[in-house]
């Protein structure tokens, strides 16, 4: 930006919404225009959630405008739509730092900013959230609005449900604003639907609703009448709006209103703002990627997106070895080829999960269940039950959210449902929300589950290929990120139920890591052989269950043990070592448990992460010469 552009830039003038709401409507355009010049060149450097951001400018404008945040709280739904909303409150001079170790989050974050009203990450939590923070507003006798921003998306939750249930029911002051860039609606319907939304929501229409409510219910045949009228207004909207659904469950049902118009906006959030009460909810329609071309014509390349070229859209070349995900997802083709009774699930995310090729090549057995992860594992266990062998592809942070049907669903009755969990350990840039480092402990607690994680995208195949040959419920975890670039086997071969491998011999000490962990600690043996002490590192393969004759023998034969895992130390891999040990009565071993720390980890580079959560070869190192001493 030159001198002159930024002499003329209304962004450079907003450090809060307070600004903001200074500037006269016909310069929300411009500024608009603005914010997503600065979202399009900060991600295309920093990557990040692209197509959703761009999306809700307009809406993200217009709430900032007309509501008294953050006396007025917006709860994002998931969050990765926020960067206008952090834009326009305070962080703008901060926003080149988006998701870099300890600058701006990519989602909202209360810690960061008193705009942010609630944690998010996962879907479908912003409507019951909201209505907690409503509900408390009033029982402190505070008159605020509180809003909840869900996409169409997150609907498919049933969490969203649950708290529009519970909201038509207490009958609160709660607006929630569904941001639809999916559904298909005809422009003069909307057009029509808008006009009467809007309308119905007006000063005059209100004050004559209410009058002759009033009326009416003094009249003796007046029941009926207004009966007879609120059918009618019902009949109306239904036929040219889907808000009977929300009608239903006791929300007074607004729109749909175009998302880029800003004065429709307006209107009608200031209507709503002004005149509404109860539970309301305003069907807003967007368009994923608005104002970004190539982000438009292929919103689902450009909704978590890497750093790319702003002038052809296309990604900046990441040179290296093929991810975990991209293996997973060719090794269940090859697999699906051999085996027809091999179904594949995902909760909305199908490229993410590497699962795209798959569901062309076999579109009937692949399904996409929406943002609905418990219904995703339960589902998988319906299948199972027929016969057929599912593979739930989720990511490690989703898979917290189907825990009791993990356990109840599918474990409980044993059934040979796998679960290829994606992203397990630090993911990097996303954060708290995101990072996969709980799975280990909460899983290798249950019964019947096995549970392995491979050193490599090698063994990865192989552990596919072992997981169905299992008679019961199998657990891969694996990385976010590249592989090591080791040759792949061309056959596929089943990997002994509850083996390990040893992989380096040494008498000093047994360093035993899992995962992503093994070529560190190799990398670490390599150091503490220069420095004269011999380590010997087993790739256990199997946390559960663990190679009790290969471990144990190796850990008396050392006297010294050091257990290293990208996840929490808490009942994670070390502890599983540890009660094995306890169990063989072998309590001769100094054991030192190398794991992620009992806090949430920030956001930032994988590498910066775990070199600061001490499981790097560095920390190996210094953990295995310590233990020595």
């Amino acid at each position: 930006m030159n001198a002159t552009e930024a002499n003329n830039s209304l962004l450079e003038r907003i450090d809060s919404p307070g600004d903001l709401r200074k500037l006269p409507v016909e310069k929300l355009p411009q500024l608009a225009a603005e914010l997503r010049e600065m979202i399009v060149s900060t991600v295309a450097v920093n990557g990040g959630h692209l197509a959703p951001c761009l999306g809700v400018v307009e809406l993200t404008l217009a709430l900032h405008y007309i509501f008294n945040t953050p006396a007025d709280k917006i709860i994002w739904d998931v969050g990765h739509q926020c960067y206008a909303h952090k834009l326009l409150t305070g962080r703008r001079d901060r926003f080149h730092t988006l998701r870099r170790y300890q600058g701006v989050s990519g989602f909202p974050k209360r810690e960061e900013s008193e705009y942010d009203s609630f944690d998010t990450g996962h879907s479908s939590t912003s409507i019951s959230a909201a209505l907690g923070m409503a509900v408390g507003a009033e029982l402190k006798g505070e008159n605020n609005k509180t809003i909840a921003v869900i996409g169409d998306g997150s609907m498919t939750g049933g969490l969203a449900f649950e708290g529009l249930n519970q909201a038509g029911h207490l009958d609160k002051n709660l607006i929630v604003i569904l941001n639809d860039n999916e559904m298909s609606i005809s422009p003069n319907v909307g057009a029509l639907s808008s006009f009467l939304s809007r309308k119905l929501t007006g000063r005059t229409m209100v004050r004559i609703k209410k009058e002759m409510e009033h009326f009416l219910k003094n009249y003796r045949a007046g029941e009926n009448i207004l009966h007879l009228l609120k059918r009618s207004e019902e009949s109306l909207k239904g036929f040219f709006t889907p808000g009977m659904l929300f009608e239903a469950l006791k929300f007074k049902y607004v729109g749909p209103i175009p998302g880029h118009k800003l004065d429709l906006l307006l209107e009608t959030l200031r209507n709503v703002r002004d005149f509404s009460e109860g539970p309301v909810l305003i069907h807003v329609l967007t368009t994923k990627g608005k104002g970004y071309a190539p982000a438009e014509e292929h919103p689902g390349d450009f909704h978590g997106v890497g750093p790319f070229d702003i002038a052809t859209g296309k990604p900046v070349p990441s040179p290296g070895p093929p991810s975990y995900t991209k293996v997973f997802g060719e090794t269940l083709v090859e697999l699906g080829q051999v085996d027809p009774r091999l179904t594949a699930i995902t909760a909305a995310m199908p490229i993410g999960t590497g699962l795209g090729a798959f569901a062309e090549k076999f579109p009937d057995r692949f399904f996409d269940v929406g943002i609905a992860e418990q219904h995703a594992v339960t589902f998988a266990a319906g299948l199972a039950c027929e016969g057929l062998r599912p593979v739930v592809a989720v990511y490690s942070t989703f898979l917290q959210r189907a825990f009791d049907q993990v356990i109840h669903d599918v474990c409980l009755p044993n059934l040979p449902v796998i679960f290829a969990i994606d992203r397990g350990g630090v993911v990097g840039d996303d954060g708290p929300t995101h990072h996969g480092v709980f799975d280990i402990s909460f899983l290798r607690m249950i019964p019947n589950l096995l549970l392995m994680t491979p050193k490599d995208e090698n063994e990865l195949r192989h552990m596919l290929y072992t997981a169905l040959h299992c008679p019961g419920p199998v657990a891969i975890r694996y990385p976010r990120g590249s592989g090591l670039g080791v040759e792949r086997d061309g056959d596929l071969r089943k990997i002994p139920f509850g083996k390990g491998e040893l992989l380096r011999e040494g008498n000093d000490l047994l360093l035993l890591p899992v995962g992503n962990r093994v070529s560190t600690a190799l990398e670490a043996a390599e150091g503490l052989a220069k420095m004269g002490i011999a380590a010997a590192v087993i790739n256990p393969r199997f946390i559960k269950p663990l190679d009790g004759e290969l471990i144990c023998h190796w850990a008396e034969k050392t006297g010294r043990v050091v257990t290293v895992e990208e996840n929490v130390r808490a009942g994670g891999f070390g502890s599983a070592v540890l009660e094995l040990l306890n169990r063989r009565g072998i309590n001769c071993p100094r054991v030192k448990i190398l794991g992620l720390p009992d806090r949430f980890l920030e956001h930032g580079d994988q590498e910066k992460l775990r070199q600061l959560a001490g499981i790097d070869a560095a920390a190996i190192s210094a953990a295995a010469v310590e233990i020595m001493n």
